[in-house]
């Protein structure tokens, strides 16, 4: 399987903020930013195995700024790191104000996709080769990052079996 740099996955969406897509405070609904941030990392990680992919894990987003009505908001994506079949995708959010041009950081996000075979199995996908700083930086990082999540991935699973479906709520 050839390898590919992450360039060759990056992907670039960008909307305006309108008012159904906005809370009672004018700014942009958190679950809203949410789906935008997983469609993106789904287009990234498609590009680069050329298969059908699922979200296995969102790490945590943090809101950093607010992203008003009015504003565009741009997400920017690629995959920074491979296993055998999954990757790891970095998502940065930025909000403009068209108005004034001022811009902010407003999210950083990590998923992890995994490329899935007709059958629904995980199948293999191709390794990713960083090139410039800010990749490789992502790319020496992402293991401590996947080991993050397998530990919460574990506490997740503990909190399942402890509070399960018996109890009503």
């Amino acid at each position: 399987m050839k390898e590919k740099y992450c360039r060759e996955s990056f992907v670039v969406k960008t909307s305006i903020v309108l008012p159904p897509d906005t809370n009672n405070y004018g700014t942009l609904f958190g679950g809203k930013l949410m789906a935008y941030i997983d469609d993106v990392a789904a287009i990234s990680a498609m590009r680069h195995g050329r298969k059908s992919i699922v979200t296995a894990s969102t790490d945590s987003v943090d809101f950093l700024h607010p992203i008003f009505e009015g504003n565009s908001v741009c997400l920017e994506a690629f995959v920074t790191y491979t296993g055998r079949t999954s990757m790891e995708v970095f998502v940065k959010v930025i909000a403009e104000d068209l108005l004034t041009g001022d811009r902010n950081v407003c999210a950083l996000s990590f998923l992890t996709m995994v490329a899935i075979d007709k059958n629904g199995k995980p199948t293999e996908v191709p390794k990713v080769i960083p090139e410039t700083d800010e990749e490789k930086s992502l790319y020496e990082t992402a293991k401590d990052r996947a080991t993050n999540r397998k530990k919460r991935r574990k506490e997740s699973e503990e909190f399942a079996k402890k509070y399960g479906t018996d109890l009503p709520w």
